[in-house]
Formats: structure tokens, C-alpha cells, sequence
């Protein structure tokens, strides 16, 4: 299951609320985006 964030409030956003409509049910901002992980930096020697 994949999940959105906000942009505006920064809340998560259910995938399957967004079938429905493309707003955040929140703050009503359409502006949704799927946080990435972040990778881990490894030196070489």
C-alpha cells in the first residue's frame, strides 16, 4: 500500500481515499507526493 503526503499540512493521505478524489482530505490542497526513503552514503576507501 503506497502513501501520500500533503504538501501543504504534511499529513499522510490513504492510497485508497485518493481513488476517489484527488484532494487531501484535510486541508483540501491538491497538491499530493510520495515521500522517498533516504539512501545510505557509503565511503570508499
Amino acid at each position: 500500500m503506497t502513501e501520500y503526503k500533503c504538501f501543504e499540512c504534511n499529513k499522510k493521505v490513504a492510497d485508497d481515499y485518493l481513488r476517489k478524489k484527488v484532494r487531501c482530505p484535510y486541508c483540501g490542497s491538491k497538491i499530493l507526493f510520495k515521500p522517498r526513503s533516504t539512501g545510505t552514503i557509503v565511503k570508499a576507501r
